[in-house]
């Protein structure tokens, strides 16, 4: 389970977050949703552990962010907006090294490893270097990185970015199944269409505040719309009216 309460972070004069509040539950997709700049990535980031808030706090399974960031990154698996693959190690050995960063080795490693190039139909490119790989390659060799320590917890910047049709419908379920499994998923994307598919829970960013948050059902009762596009349109439009 994530947990933030309150975050505030600034870069010298602009105010990524101001104030951010929510919760994502285990066995459940939670979305983060928002235009480009919202707080979005910043709030990843202060989750990764890889930032601290200016005030406020960030929780993984009851672990403060700040005070406990080793047992944080034990805890949560990653895909930040920066891949960042090791362009002359084959699709196996960067998923390797990570298991290995993790404490995992042997055979132990060797099956996690087997069950994830199953579950993202990675066998015709696991034993080729990154260097020269698709995009959609590329994401599925930093999923399976990610999540090669088996975390409870999944943190997902953007996951689609980039893929193709049927790329972007395998991972969208593979997200589900990670749900299915009991795992916290936490999902950012600024695409209307990628939220609606997989959340159950979503939380709207506009400026750096949550402006609307809750199931997408309560998210059209609260704006009084017909569509999940719609809702979010009018959430935002409304925090623009307010700091007008």
């Amino acid at each position: 389970m994530i947990r933030v309460t309150n975050l505030h972070k600034s870069f010298n004069s602009i105010k990524a977050l101001s104030g951010v509040s929510f919760e994502a539950p285990d066995g459940c997709i939670t979305g983060l949703l928002g235009p480009n700049g919202a707080g979005k990535t910043t709030t990843l980031r202060i989750l990764y552990a890889l930032l601290h808030p200016d005030q406020g706090k960030a929780e993984v399974d009851g672990y403060d962010t700040q005070k406990q960031s080793i047992q944080v990154q034990q805890r949560i698996g990653a895909l930040p907006d920066s891949i960042g693959l090791y362009p002359r190690l084959t699709a196996r050995e960067n998923i390797r090294y990570y298991g290995q960063l993790h404490g995992l080795r042997g055979s132990e490693l060797e099956a996690q490893i087997d069950r994830l190039v199953q579950l993202l139909d990675m066998q015709d490119f696991e034993n080729r270097r990154t260097e020269g790989f698709s995009s959609g390659q590329r994401v599925k060799v930093a999923i399976a990185r990610a999540l090669v320590h088996q975390p409870k917890n999944v943190l997902l910047d953007e996951p689609t970015n980039g893929l193709d049709v049927m790329s972007t419908r395998a991972m969208r379920s593979f997200i589900r199944q990670l749900r299915d499994e009991g795992k916290c998923v936490l999902l950012s994307s600024h695409i209307m269409q990628e939220i609606a598919a997989l959340c159950d829970h979503i939380v709207i960013l506009s400026r750096g505040v949550v402006v609307a948050q809750g199931a997408p059902e309560d998210l059209l009762n609260q704006t009084r719309q017909a569509n999940l596009e719609d809702a979010f349109v009018a959430a935002i439009g409304s925090e623009e009216g307010l700091e007008r």
